[in-house]
């Protein structure tokens, strides 16, 4: 299924800059491209020679007629040019669904240097601004909408983006493309600080009429179809990058030309790469996996010296586990929404039953033993999943992954001395494996084709079973 991204912004007759660049970038990186028109320009590469704003009543007739007729799987906001159309375009939004990613490039000055928005429409943009999700200004629109000096030097653009997000409560891409240095770094911004660093080398060029324009435009389209800002903002980086560098190859204009948006598919490349958004997932719970392996219950049990008492508890509280999951699974087969996957939940539950009893058999567990409360709150968030196929496969994907990339490590240190070497056999296995990979497809499959709103449940999901996990395998060695 295609994603469809919607520019709100103003045009630029000579192509660099404002819709055109954004519909360009839209079909480049993978996505269809509409815009609604706040503005016509007369600029060039040399300059912007005068403006016109589109009536706000007029702009808000596009944003009604393209929202009645299509799905929008997110925005970008460029120029809006005065109070009245960032009233309208705010207006519009607080009557969309709950969740529609929205990038705000706060479109105020040039390349060129020149003010591309009203003095008198600051104070309206404020607003604008808490419904974003994400915020693209550079340095010195940074600068205005706080209302202080540009910033001189990388630790201070930092400073101002966190001090911006948390007044509006979003996330701010830190641009240092005006910084006078032989770097070019950037980062993502949240209310708390620094979420992701992204270093870059400065690129030796005059062709940067639009680069602004392009970040944002990128940005909401890997976000679109990957569902993920950290690595969706890596990816638009590194399609301007890529823009910037082929913008030799165009002769437009003789002040700041253009980039090259479209030097992948000119040159036989295809589309930009998207994110692998459980690539990116599993990435996301990195830490979470670095402190499953630190556990004294892992590392122990790797070396063959885990005390039989933490073993037979780990044992116990498994087998019931298993039993709630099993049942999780079988709800799975049941809501699932076609026959292939309907066959893959009921195979699985079907499955882990089996596992339950062999634990009960080989390693005589106790049936009188209560789940603990780790065991059953995770249950209980397995069960609570259970309403919506795509949130509740997300949330059952960690106990397919982490065990087997954990069973892994355990299998391969084994040895037949090992202390508990029939348990450590049984962590890896060729089924096991192509188990796992079926269910990332799965989840993969059925996260492509979800709304924005729909992927954060099944990310939400996923992250917090994996904290769950971590949980489940400390517990042993936490027991009274």
């Amino acid at each position: 299924m295609t994603t469809n991204i919607l520019s709100i912004a103003g045009s630029d007759p000579s192509g660099g800059a404002g819709i055109q660049a954004d519909l360009k970038t839209f079909a480049a990186t993978g996505s269809y491209g509409m815009a609604v028109v706040t503005a016509l320009t007369a600029q060039n590469t040399r300059g912007v020679q005068a403006a016109q704003a589109i009536d706000a009543g007029f702009v808000t007739q596009q944003l009604n007629s393209i929202f009645a007729d299509i799905r929008i799987d997110a925005v970008k906001i460029g120029m809006l040019a005065n109070t009245e159309i960032i009233n309208a375009v705010a207006n519009w939004l607080a009557a969309q669904p709950t969740g529609l990613p929205v990038v705000l490039d706060p479109v105020m000055i040039a390349t060129s240097g020149d003010r591309l928005l009203d003095a008198s429409a600051h104070q309206a943009i404020e607003a604008l601004l808490d419904q974003a999700s994400v915020i693209t200004p550079n340095m010195d629109e940074l600068a205005v909408l706080l209302d202080e000096p540009r910033a001189s030097n990388w630790e201070q653009v930092l400073e101002q983006a966190a001090r911006l997000a948390a007044r509006h409560r979003v996330l701010v891409v830190a641009k240092g493309g005006h910084l006078e240095s032989d770097t070019c770094p950037d980062a993502l911004v949240g209310p708390d600080g620094v979420l992701a660093n992204y270093p870059g080398e400065r690129i030796q060029t005059q062709n940067t009429h639009g680069t602004g324009c392009t970040l944002s435009s990128a940005l909401a389209s890997f976000h679109a179809r990957t569902g993920e800002w950290v690595q969706a903002l890596k990816a638009a980086k590194d399609f301007l990058a890529s823009a910037i560098t082929a913008s030799v190859e165009l002769k437009v204009g003789s002040g700041h030309g253009p980039v090259n948006h479209l030097t992948a598919l000119w040159n036989g490349q295809g589309l930009a790469p998207a994110v692998d958004p459980m690539a990116t997932w599993w990435q996301a719970i990195e830490k979470i996996r670095n402190e499953i392996d630190a556990l004294k219950f892992i590392t122990e049990l790797s070396a063959g010296s885990l005390n039989f008492e933490d073993f037979n508890y780990y044992i116990n509280q498994d087998a019931l586990y298993l039993r709630g999951y099993a049942q999780v699974l079988a709800r799975a087969s049941i809501i699932a929404p076609d026959i292939d996957s309907q066959r893959f939940w009921a195979a699985a539950a079907s499955a882990t039953f089996e596992g339950e009893m062999v634990l009960h058999r080989k390693y005589a567990v106790d049936t009188t033993a209560q789940p603990s409360e780790i065991t059953a709150n995770y249950v209980n968030h397995l069960s609570s999943c259970g309403e919506d196929y795509a949130q509740l496969i997300a949330a059952i994907l960690p106990c397919y992954w982490i065990y087997q990339d954990v069973g892994a490590r355990l299998a391969a240190a084994n040895h037949p001395q090992h202390r508990y070497q029939d348990w450590l056999s049984t962590y890896a296995s060729a089924e096991f494996d192509a188990a796992t990979l079926a269910a990332i497809e799965m989840v993969r499959r059925t996260y492509a084709t979800a709304n924005p709103v729909v992927r954060e449940r099944m990310w939400r999901a996923f992250e917090t079973s994996a904290r769950h996990e971590l949980l489940f395998f400390a517990q042993a060695g936490l027991r009274a």
